[in-house]
């Protein structure tokens, strides 16, 4: 096993090192943007607008869920332990400097979320029990002709279905039961077996019930962690301002030893906040192609800002309050990687009076570990579905279901770092299908805001 160990872990290094991924990553969501003459910043509110306020496109229009139940799913499948202990893991590795660089992944991964979505609904179709399928192993299959797309799309697709079963579950399961063994005390069985029925009563009733779920139970937790950590930057309002100034400075400086921490160079800020950024809204990861392509909506560019924002939302707005709440508090000093999964738990405890903090925490991440476990069980489905047909579906929500509660009750060292390699292994064929068919994504993108496809006249009153 130890052999084994060491060559995931040399995998993981060298695939979501400096001379892979990262870059690749970086640089696909930069072109995107300047592709798409930023469209992440100019069509913002028309993005929002679609999402909150319209909410569906309505009319004949395919798909089995709602534009927000969409967006629902998978911002359920990507505000997970990332946007906790992966934030913290990002500033006690590379400092208070590699937040900027989560911000900045997040705003050039708009555009690639919206590329992935656009691609998603654009090339879905219809599966044999009548839902609509899509995402990478679609787009790459039939977007790019010949051999190479068929083995993109098989590619995705297998690593795809294995990562579901890690980081889309067993992982997720694990930290439910770990945390409230440690907060409340109870056994991690009892735990996995609550988790394991729960899961079982949403995701039998495929995407339909997962989306039902997800639109209720989505902004629940993301409003009870965005209060908690609004309530610790209020009673420390006046260290708001030094800690803003700080991660922007520390971004291009690097940051010095302070207490606990080491410091860490200007190098070490950017990898670890590109990374952990990446990791957290997953856009590159292709799975949001997957999620948008099952929406009811009249055009791929509407569902695609609609996806956009889940980026927004998940980066720019839950990963900043955990950044903000560990640096405004000072925690970040008081120890090394071994503490940084602790952080968020100690920001909050010192922010705010009581008990509390902690408490939030671990409600949150419950939250968040559930609802990465839905939203990546209908990814892992529309997977093996492609790679087997319609058939091996009721199997495999079966199977996942027992996995999860073997995740709760397990040790999961080896498997984080199978789930890392299986990651990078979806984005790799992603990547490579976004730059292939990007002059797809320009030319339909320019055409509807053209007005050759005039849509209802509030969205297209909120143009340049």
């Amino acid at each position: 096993m130890n052999a084994f160990d060491d060559f995931l872990n040399d995998a993981s290094g060298f695939i979501w090192g400096p001379w892979l991924l990262i870059p690749l990553l970086l640089l696909t969501g930069l072109y995107l943007t300047l592709l798409l003459r930023g469209l992440q910043i100019r069509r913002f509110r028309l993005a929002f607008w679609l999402a909150f306020v319209k909410r569906s496109d309505g009319g004949e229009t395919e798909g089995d869920i709602s534009h927000y139940q969409a967006l629902a799913t998978a911002l359920a499948a990507t505000v997970g332990v990332g946007n906790i202990v992966g934030v913290a893991t990002a500033i006690s590795l590379g400092g208070p400097g590699a937040v900027f660089w989560m911000w900045f992944t997040g705003m050039v991964g708009m555009a690639t979320k919206y590329s992935e979505a656009f691609l998603g609904v654009r090339f879905r179709r219809t599966d044999a029990a009548g839902e609509q399928s899509g995402g990478p192993m679609h787009y790459l299959r039939n977007g790019i002709k010949g051999p190479l797309g068929v083995f993109l799309g098989g590619f995705f697709a297998i690593a795809g279905a294995l990562a579901a079963f890690g980081i889309g579950n067993m992982t997720q399961a694990n930290a439910v039961a770990e945390n409230v063994n440690q907060e409340f005390g109870w056994p991690t069985w009892l735990t996995g077996a609550i988790v394991t029925l729960l899961t079982a009563a949403v995701i039998l009733g495929g995407i339909k019930s997962i989306g039902r779920v997800a639109s209720a139970f989505v902004p629940m937790m993301i409003v009870l962690y965005v209060v908690g950590g609004a309530a610790v930057l209020a009673l420390n309002i006046d260290e708001v301002p030094g800690a803003i100034g700080l991660i922007f400075s520390d971004a291009f400086t690097g940051t010095s030893a302070a207490g606990g921490f080491v410091g860490a160079g200007v190098a070490a800020a950017i990898r670890y906040g590109v990374a952990r950024g990446i990791f957290s809204n997953e856009s590159g990861l292709g799975t949001g192609g997957i999620a948008a392509a099952a929406a009811k909506t009249t055009h791929p560019v509407r569902q695609a800002l609609v996806s956009m924002t889940q980026t927004f939302i998940d980066t720019l707005v839950v990963v900043s309050f955990t950044a903000l709440t560990i640096v405004v508090t000072g925690v970040w000093k008081n120890g090394g990687e071994e503490d940084a999964g602790k952080f968020t738990a100690w920001a909050f405890d010192a922010g705010l009076p009581g008990d509390w903090g902690s408490i939030i925490v671990t409600v949150s991440l419950i939250f968040f570990a559930f609802s990465t476990l839905l939203g990546w069980s209908y990814y892992g489905e529309r997977c093996v579905e492609y790679l087997f047909g319609r058939r091996v579906v009721l199997p495999y929500r079966l199977l996942f279901i027992v996995v999860s509660y073997i995740g709760a009750t397990t040790t999961l060292t080896t498997v984080w770092t199978f789930s890392d390699v299986m990651n990078g292994l979806m984005a790799l064929p992603n990547l490579i299908g976004l730059l292939i068919l990007s002059p797809l994504v320009y030319r339909e993108t320019r055409a509807y805001f053209s007005g050759e496809r005039p849509e209802d006249a509030k969205a297209e009153s909120v143009k340049d």
